[in-house]
């Protein structure tokens, strides 16, 4: 978690195992901690959505037929089967549950991303805190964070469609470090914050928070998140741009 709180307090907030006092006390906490507050929102709507989810799927006859020719013969003529088609639903609405809690968790960590990176992107915006190192000369930035960063963000310089390169600097967003790529647009500032993919699910997404718009996606193995005041659509153009290279 991003904060201080053990995790393990949330979830027992989060399962009602909480005494009087300790609910008390984390539901004051929660006040003034939006990091623990993001999170509790997203295992509560995690849990909400799985509840209302229809995982029932039934089994197909090529499933059944394989389950019945592995059985002696008595007990495949029998009613049995049926028995053994409801296993094997349970069985598929299981493995469906699963894949989906991966899809869902996957976009929570999407979530808690962005929030980390518009937090992020605050800060950057704060005197002397925008670069460590300033140039528009991709070249310079790019092997400024060699042995910085344990992987090579790829640095472009968008000058010539109205993103020009303006530096960069090294971040950190929930707790991982980030390659922080900075461009204008007109008289806005963007933030593009570089890391390597975990998990590998190609989750896109977009919000708002602070009055800022984040836009995230993947590609290769990183996951991007743009963060600016500027337009939605300019956040659009210039993901597209990373995308075509």
């Amino acid at each position: 978690m991003p904060c201080d709180l053990s995790s393990v307090q949330l979830r027992a907030y989060l399962d009602d195992e909480l005494d009087a006092v300790g609910a008390a006390t984390f539901e004051s906490h929660l006040k003034s901690c939006q990091e623990c507050a993001a999170v509790l929102a997203s295992e509560k709507a995690l849990r909400q959505t799985l509840a209302s989810s229809e995982l029932y799927e039934r089994a197909p006859d090529r499933l059944r037929q394989n389950v019945l020719s592995g059985l002696p013969a008595p007990v495949a003529k029998s009613q049995s089967w049926r028995w053994v088609a409801l296993a094997a639903a349970l069985l598929l609405a299981v493995l469906l549950g699963r894949e989906l809690l991966t899809v869902l968790r996957g976009q929570s960590d999407v979530t808690m991303l962005a929030s980390a990176a518009v937090d992020a992107h605050l800060r950057s915006l704060q005197p002397g805190h925008l670069t460590d190192v300033e140039s528009t000369d991709q070249h310079t930035v790019k092997p400024w964070f060699d042995g910085k960063v344990a992987f090579a963000p790829s640095v472009r310089d968008f000058s010539s469609d109205g993103f020009p390169l303006r530096g960069g600097r090294l971040d950190i967003l929930a707790g991982r470090t980030a390659a922080a790529l900075v461009y204008g647009r007109r008289k806005h500032i963007i933030n593009v914050f570089v890391l390597e993919s975990q998990p590998p699910i190609a989750v896109s997404n977009s919000g708002d928070r602070h009055g800022y718009r984040w836009l995230s996606w993947q590609k290769d193995g990183f996951t991007y998140v743009a963060v600016s005041d500027a337009a939605p659509d300019d956040l659009q153009r210039l993901r597209e741009l990373f995308l075509k290279e």
